[in-house]
């Protein structure tokens, strides 16, 4: 009778530890996932991105421009173009974009004036030729 009980009380021990186990566990898994969302953001905005694209050249000479900054408005976002005058960036869709050409270093390519332009009736991608004056 004695050993009954042993067990009986030895199983239900290992239940209750087993119990606290898995709800610990299960703890610990959530926390993981909400600290991998905070952290990384959930990508919701999937399939409502825009590809801008393009090239800035000089009006005069025709020849691509290096190190121009384009960045849309009301945006943080900027990039600057590369050594074929090319740049690219992906950006929320909207119903129109702003962009802002400016060249912010003209000891490296001359000074050429800024210029401003709107996208509008966008797709997924969007390529834009731009020609800048000089200053």
């Amino acid at each position: 009778m004695i050993i009954k009980y042993y067990e009986s009380v030895k199983t239900s021990n290992y239940m209750s530890k087993n119990w606290k186990r898995n709800l610990i566990g299960g703890l610990s898994f959530t926390s993981m996932l909400f600290i991998f969302q905070a952290c990384y953001g959930t990508p919701h905005d999937v399939g409502y991105d825009v590809l801008v694209e393009g090239t800035v050249k000089s009006k005069t000479t025709g020849q691509p421009i290096k190190g121009i900054k384009v960045a849309p408005y009301n945006d943080i976002q900027q990039v600057f173009t590369d050594e074929y005058g090319n740049f690219s960036f992906y950006i929320l869709a909207d119903y129109s974009i702003g962009l802002r050409f400016e060249d912010v270093d003209s000891t490296l390519n001359g000074g050429f004036a800024s210029k401003d332009t709107v996208l509008t009736n966008l797709t997924s991608q969007m390529f834009v030729n731009i020609a800048l004056d000089s200053k």
